[in-house]
């Protein structure tokens, strides 16, 4: 088992189709996850500065923020401008192209990509591998995860990793056999992090399947926690 895990990938607050806990931290202790970065579930299903505002609220060094960030022109962005998302101190910001309606690799997504200079998540289903090879030859030193990539579709993340180095990959959904070790054998597993999606999706899938990988002690190092780390 590795000696530290932090889940990339994990929601707190309510949701519109189900009835989930509230404090994710009993469930993170069960599993042995020790620390999360968090999405608030109002900054994707309702209103992003809402939601943002109660995420920055936490007071725990466990739960890492990742603010949801929408970019637009005056009027139509959250925040209003890139500075407020500095002034938050957060590590990494998430992106939802498609349910926010804003163009990723538009002029105004770009500027304030490039103004941010941070790390981003995106869930596949919010965007294409096509759209992320773009946004990468835009702006060639943006780090990326990519959350909830599935498993099948493992060819075109595999040309979308190739192509785009510093795209890093959560598993939490890679859950056909062996292909978390495929990806790991092509591209190296510190491009590999661990990620759950929980409690919206199911977390002990992931952790059980982080701890019967058949990679090194090393490479299940890095899937756990240290590849978030050089990420961040």
């Amino acid at each position: 088992m590795p000696k530290s895990v932090v889940d990339a990938h994990r929601l707190i607050g309510p949701v519109p189709f189900d009835d989930l806990p509230a404090d994710p931290r009993p469930e993170m202790d069960r599993l042995g996850i020790d620390r999360a970065c968090v999405t608030h579930t109002l900054s994707l299903y309702s209103d992003p500065r809402e939601g943002n505002d109660a995420l920055l609220r936490l007071d725990d060094p466990r739960l890492v923020p990742v603010p949801v960030v929408v970019p637009g022109v005056p009027g139509a962005s959250a925040p209003s401008a890139p500075a407020e998302v500095l002034d938050w101190g957060v590590p990494m910001v998430r992106l939802c192209p498609e349910r926010h309606r804003f163009d990723l690799t538009g002029p105004v997504a770009l500027r304030w990509l490039a103004e941010l200079d941070l790390p981003v998540a995106i869930d596949l289903d919010e965007t294409s591998p096509a759209r992320l090879r773009t946004l990468a030859e835009r702006l060639p030193g943006l780090r990326i995860l990519l959350l909830n990539p599935g498993y099948r579709r493992l060819r075109a993340l595999a040309e979308l990793m190739a192509e785009a180095p510093r795209v890093w990959v959560e598993i939490g959904t890679v859950n056909t056999q062996r292909g978390v070790e495929w990806l790991a054998e092509r591209f190296g597993a510190g491009r590999l992090v661990f990620g759950t999606g929980a409690p919206v999706a199911d977390d002990c899938g992931p952790r059980f399947l982080l701890d019967h990988l058949d990679l090194t002690p090393a490479e299940i190092e890095l899937i756990a926690a240290g590849s978030l780390g050089r990420l961040l």
